[in-house]
């Protein structure tokens, strides 16, 4: 008899409610959940792609382990008891000598980040690195400096707003992104059934422009000088608002940017002077919300441009405003539970980057493992993810983690980084596990909560990720970790939390927990710097205001310049290998206007040969005037061709990767960030 069972999606930010009609373990049907309060029956052709990841034959199912180019099967004791031997041995030679890369699923299971502190202690770890550093870091450090804690995001209040800006994200192929907003269209088409705007600023025309009230493109990684000129026309509005009483130094920020000429800010960013107005006039007569994000983070000025958006919202009196934006109360305060982060603690061996919320640059994982003494990265441990795919220069770090003496993958396949591995650890299916939206839900649009159990039991001879990680914790160590399951756990931060609820009561909810939408009037309490004041000015940002202006010097060359794109049925590199996700049209391929296509004699369908200094790629032309002239667009976590990559289907289906073409030494310096946007590329029809 078929049976149903309400869970959440746990592929992206969108955390959508669903329901899966089963049979035994026959997957029926996966639909939207409408009486989910957060996602309202909504889900995208991710959710629908559940089945194909529960099910997929190429997903690794025993651990393997590799003799040369061979891998073999082998068992968890096994696999377990010479991975800890070979750390140990690692580590007694050089205590520093371990590192962990941390990939984006981890922040969809709340499990791995409850446990994952146990094998970083295991492996006294200094060199940690993930993905949040070519993805959210400048966000995070803005949030820092602004409001004293990494993880205290301003959450745009889209559902009461007039004005809803959007510079350089796509919630329409995304549902959000550090903004959980499931049922983005819905949402929007309300927003403008009530007379408000949608605007986008972005160099494509992307599917969110396309239902917007107004589309301003702007030139890539010039961000920084369009924000300038807005907080300047912000803060010369006669309408503006009087500032709170705990925002400070707003007038050193006036001073600072004195020198910046708006004119010259138009000209190079590409949005007109009287845009600049219009978008400062929504500001200040609001309700208003402007939402930056990666687009506007993935830029040598990534840290300044979040933090401008932050004063531009201040200014303009939409913080902690109904329709602008505010700060949710959560079920479980990450916030309470987690300290603020830090900056500069130490640097890193080679280039002396900063510890930043204590990662290191992911750009900088192949020369601590290329380059000899103490400290070398000589073991690797790589928690789902994919940085040979989705980190810049993945060649170079491609050929970089040949040279290890241990690496050991926890993955669900062998992709282009875990064909690297020594040992591939794989867990359980997305529907053996329980999912709750730890850091997911506190940037949610709603105060929201529900937890989904397993839906299916796990096959026998499988483990958890959770049960992986704290396994090989006690294998380095010789150690038995007795400390809480992570379900134990949540339970106990859910009663210690605002609605002092416990898991059984959410257990109880199957479509979940609704709060209602987050009030305005509560920042100051959430206020995490020390004087419970905003600093609007702090001196590393003021500083770093002198080399954008630098930029204003420079004209812009002939080359093109290279952003990314997301698409719906698509996220980073690991839902490549579901048929109904890749179906369909090419979708990795290289977007370009018709002038620059016309005047590098490229035809819609041809082959093009893109070339940075970085390598080179091939790939099929999509003429297009989405795309902003000067600009070229390929998307992110392509490239599966690469030898000892068993995923069929995404090999089929291989297209290439970007971050061959990318920079590891692009980098935002005050948050360590890869420098995606505006990487100057040649194009010509390929040979």
């Amino acid at each position: 008899m078929p049976t149903t069972h309400h869970r959440t999606c746990s592929i992206c930010e969108a955390n959508c409610g669903i329901i899966v009609t089963t049979e035994g373990r026959d997957i029926i049907s996966i639909k939207g959940d409408p009486d989910n309060a957060l996602s309202r029956g909504h889900i995208c052709p991710k959710a629908t792609a559940l089945a194909d990841l529960q099910n997929d034959p190429d997903r690794l199912r025993k651990p393997l382990k590799r003799n040369g180019e061979a891998w073999q099967e082998i068992s968890w004791d096994q696999a377990f008891a010479e991975i800890g031997e070979r750390t140990r041995a690692i580590l007694a030679r050089d205590a520093s000598g371990a590192a962990m890369y941390i990939g984006n699923p981890n922040a969809h299971s709340y499990a791995n980040s409850l446990v994952s502190g146990e094998l970083k202690k295991a492996l006294g770890l200094k060199n940690i690195y993930s993905a949040s550093t070519v993805d959210q870091m400048p966000h995070m450090v803005a949030n820092l400096a602004l409001f004293g804690h990494s993880g205290l995001w301003g959450v745009p209040d889209i559902d009461r707003t007039e004005t809803m800006i959007i510079l350089g994200g796509n919630p329409m192929a995304s549902n959000g992104s550090v903004w959980t907003v499931p049922d983005f269209r819905n949402r929007a088409k309300a927003l403008q059934k009530r007379g408000g705007q949608l605007v986008v600023i972005d160099p494509r025309r992307t599917e969110t422009a396309k239902i917007a009230d107004r589309h301003l493109f702007i030139r890539p990684a010039t961000d920084g000088l369009l924000l300038v000129a807005l907080v300047k026309a912000v803060l010369a509005h006669p309408d503006r608002p009087a500032l709170p009483e705990y925002v400070d130094n707003l007038d050193a920020v006036a001073a600072a940017i004195t020198g910046f000429d708006s004119a010259a800010c138009s000209q190079q960013s590409g949005v007109s002077l009287p845009d600049i107005e219009w978008l400062a006039d929504r500001m200040v007569h609001g309700p208003a919300a402007l939402y930056g994000r990666i687009g506007s983070a993935t830029q040598s000025f990534g840290t300044l441009n979040a933090w401008l958006i932050g004063l531009i919202n201040i200014a303009s009196g939409q913080l902690d405003r109904e329709g602008g934006l505010l700060f949710p109360t959560p079920l479980v305060d990450t916030v309470a539970m987690a300290g603020p982060g830090s900056v500069g603690r130490r640097h890193s061996r080679v280039s002396n980057h900063p510890l930043v919320m204590g990662e290191y640059p992911a750009a900088a994982l192949a020369e601590e493992i290329e380059t000899p003494g103490e400290g070398q990265n000589k073991a690797l441990f790589v928690v789902a993810g994919n940085p040979v795919l989705s980190t810049p220069n993945g060649r170079r770090l491609d050929a970089a983690l040949e040279g290890l003496e241990l690496m050991v993958s926890i993955d669900m396949y062998r992709n282009a980084t875990s064909r690297r591995a020594h040992y591939i650890l794989p867990p359980v299916g997305p529907l053996e596990r329980e999912h709750y939206g730890l850091f997911l839900l506190p940037i949610a649009v709603r105060n929201f909560g529900k937890f989904s159990k397993p839906l299916f039991e796990a096959e026998e001879g499988t483990l958890q990720d959770w049960q992986i990680i704290r396994k090989l914790a006690e294998a380095i160590t010789g150690v038995p970790i007795e400390r809480a399951t992570p379900r134990e756990a949540l339970d106990g931060m859910l009663r210690a939390g605002p609605y002092g609820i416990s898991l059984a009561d959410l257990e109880a909810e199957p479509s979940g927990k609704d709060f209602g939408p987050s009030q305005a009037g509560r920042f100051p309490e959430r206020l995490r710097t020390p004087t419970k004041r905003i600093d609007c000015a702090p001196a590393n940002l003021i500083a770093d205001l002198e080399r954008l202006h630098g930029t204003l010097a420079h004209a812009n060359d002939d080359r093109l310049r290279l952003i990314g794109r997301r698409h719906v049925r698509s996220n980073n590199s690991w839902l490549h290998n579901s048929p109904r996700l890749v179906k369909g049209p090419e979708r990795c391929t290289l977007m370009i206007h018709p002038d620059d296509a016309r005047a590098r004699n490229l035809g819609d369908g041809s082959l093009a040969e893109i070339s940075s200094k970085s390598g080179a790629i091939k790939l099929t032309v999509e003429v297009t005037d989405d795309m902003m002239p000067g600009t070229v667009s390929i998307p992110h976590g392509w490239g599966h061709n690469l030898p000892g990559v068993s995923m069929a289907v995404a090999q089929a289906h291989a297209g290439a990767s970007i971050n061959d073409l990318t920079e590891e030494d692009a980098l935002d310096p005050l948050s360590g960030n890869a420098a995606f946007s505006g990487v100057p590329v040649e194009v010509r029809p390929a040979a």
